[in-house]
């Protein structure tokens, strides 16, 4: 959904904008296209091949990358006095198309690889470390609440009887544990171990913690008219954006006898622009784009401090 995000942003030719997911840096050039010399870009990425990939590709000095979780954005914008005076922040959510190429990083049952999925490979936990440690429960707890996996705990249980015998390192041990727990009743078109893979990325990652970080600093780092734009990919994260962004634009309903006066109106931090889809055309020259959600907001002038 590229052209979608980067219209969606309403690039101002001197405006200040956010990538808060570099990735390969896409979207980050498509802003750095419509801006004037006086623009800028501030992109952050806590995957450091992301950042470097950057610095060898993209050369231009409107350009900050920054090597961080998405979730320390305000502290940065913060020590660069840029709080209240983003034009724009992004966020293209999940993981991108060359970490699940890349086998070592472990996101993927595509290839065999080290179960790391890690996206910062310096810092947290591994997959693999995680399983070996946690108990039987809680990793069905996270499969269900973060993959919605109906049988997380018959795959839980088939992980730790594995364990029993030999090391679970690899990502491909840990796609046949789960295929032969879901194959009998599997009809599904995805592969059997992609709820699980999805879920303990997101636990191993934080993700949807860090998401509600930067959606509520969002409120703070965005100037008057500035827009807010989230590309997600799965019903945990949409709903995530989705709540907040209705909880922030929809006012309570007025108290019951006090008349309808301007004064009386409360006023939101955000202004709701609704949602979009991949069009088919995408869809067919890149299937992941299928289950994205575009979802964008602006920030409202009256409530600006």
């Amino acid at each position: 959904m590229f052209s979608e995000a980067i219209e969606g942003l309403n690039i101002a030719e001197n405006g200040v904008y956010i990538d808060a997911t570099f990735g390969r840096g896409g979207h980050t050039q498509g802003i750095l296209d419509k801006l004037g010399l006086d623009g800028k870009v501030i992109a952050f990425d806590q995957d450091l091949a992301a950042i470097e990939y950057g610095k060898k590709h993209i050369s231009d000095k409107r350009l900050s990358l920054i090597h961080s979780a998405f979730s320390d954005t305000s502290n940065e914008i913060s020590s660069q006095k840029l709080t209240g005076k983003i034009s724009g922040i992004l966020l293209d959510l999940g993981v991108s198309s060359p970490q699940l190429d890349d086998a070592n990083r472990g996101f993927s049952f595509n290839s065999d690889g080290p179960l790391d999925m890690r996206m910062n490979q310096n810092q947290g936990i591994s997959a693999a470390d995680w399983l070996a440690t946690a108990a039987e429960e809680e990793i069905a707890n996270v499969i269900y609440d973060f993959g919605e996996e109906k049988k997380s705990r018959q795959i839980a249980n088939a992980i730790k009887k594995y364990q029993q015998n030999q090391a679970l390192t690899t990502t491909l041990q840990l796609a046949n544990i789960i295929s032969k727990v879901l194959s009998s009743k599997n009809k599904q078109h995805k592969h059997p171990a992609t709820r699980s893979f999805q879920a303990i990325r997101i636990f191993i990652n934080r993700e949807l913690e860090q998401l509600e970080q930067i959606l509520q600093q969002s409120l703070q780092l965005l100037a008057t008219d500035g827009r807010l734009a989230v590309i997600s990919f799965h019903s945990l994260e949409d709903r995530i954006v989705k709540r907040f962004i209705r909880q922030n634009s929809k006012p309570p309903e007025p108290l019951k006898g006090l008349p309808v006066m301007a004064e009386n109106i409360a006023i939101m931090p955000l202004k709701n622009l609704g949602k979009q889809f991949a069009t088919q055309a995408e869809i067919r020259q890149n299937k992941r784009s299928r289950s994205a959600i575009l979802r964008l907001a602006q920030r409202n002038l009256e409530v600006q401090k």
